[in-house]
């Protein structure tokens, strides 16, 4: 045999090249979906196939109106009731956590005192508080035997209460939600540049001027996120709800008793749906707005 009968063709020797360098590349893509399936049966077994299961189970004919549960939904006047107060007080929850807290969580960012590791422990506490005990703590505050009923009788001779009411609920999720903002702020406000505010004030600006311009634009991601966050845990809270009263006509109720009073497995579903959708469009508009930091600071 020849020596030039032992040499390489050059189609042998272009493809050994191309099959060389494209080795490399073929392992780390196998790697990582190696690394991902779990997570992927996760996903596909726990949420994509239910879930599925549920939008085509929501299209289904109503028990009590015999059409399809969605349009259920938007023509009668109890779901659409629901509709709007669930997302009317997750909103309202969201805006008064923000602002409440946010002033809050840049206070304890920039200021060092005594006790202060304490305070910021026991504000976030209530982060460690499943949803049935907030609701219990409410009731001792606001129900019959509550405090305040139990202060009212005394000095004025009637009981007020609001424990089991939509006030009641709005200061349930108000409770669970100010913690998640003061961490969010807290986290944010330590990576802001002070220098800038520094350079505000070099050229002027007073404390209102360097908050508006600087501070609340540096920090206003974590401020939609933790907002977004505290709106989608407030439309999906059930364990407060219940807690101080299955009347109250909100999503997590209705959901829990057409499925289980009534058996109206379709408008359970319908309903699961566009809770769903609902909160994961806010969390989408939120992460959109905050340039895809949305949760990025927690």
């Amino acid at each position: 045999m020849t020596a030039a009968s032992k040499q390489p063709s050059g189609a042998a020797s272009y493809f050994r090249r191309q099959s060389a360098s494209v080795g490399p590349a073929r392992r780390k893509r196998l790697i990582a979906l190696l690394a991902l399936m779990p997570a992927l049966v996760i996903f596909c077994a726990f949420w994509l196939l239910p879930f599925s299961r549920l939008i085509v189970m929501g299209a289904e004919a109503d028990r009590s109106s015999g059409i399809s549960a969605y349009l259920t939904i938007l023509t009668h006047r109890q779901y659409l009731i629901s509709l709007v107060t669930t997302v009317g007080i997750s909103l309202v929850v969201s805006i008064t956590a923000v602002a409440i807290a946010g002033v809050a969580g840049f206070f304890l960012a920039r200021h060092r005192f005594f006790g202060k590791a304490a305070l910021v422990a026991i504000l976030t506490f209530p982060l460690a508080f499943p949803g049935v005990v907030v609701g219990f703590l409410v009731i001792m505050l606001g129900g019959r035997q509550g405090a305040l009923a139990q202060t009212s009788l005394w000095l004025f001779g009637e009981r007020w209460m609001f424990a089991y009411s939509l006030a009641g609920l709005f200061i349930g999720y108000l409770y669970f939600s100010i913690p998640r903002v003061i961490t969010t702020v807290m986290a944010a406000c330590d990576n802001l540049d002070k220098s800038l505010e520094e350079a505000a004030r070099s050229l002027g600006a007073n404390t209102w001027q360097v908050t508006k311009d600087v501070i609340v634009p540096g920090i206003a991601p974590a401020l939609l996120s933790t907002g977004a966050i505290c709106f989608a845990t407030s439309m999906g809270a059930f364990g407060t709800a219940f807690t101080l009263g299955t009347r109250l006509s909100i999503l997590p109720l209705n959901i829990y008793g057409e499925f289980t009073n009534y058996a109206n497995f379709a408008m359970a579903a319908a309903l699961s749906v566009v809770l769903g959708v609902i909160t994961w469009m806010a969390l989408s508009l939120a992460r959109r707005l905050a340039g895809g930091n949305l949760g990025a600071s927690v």
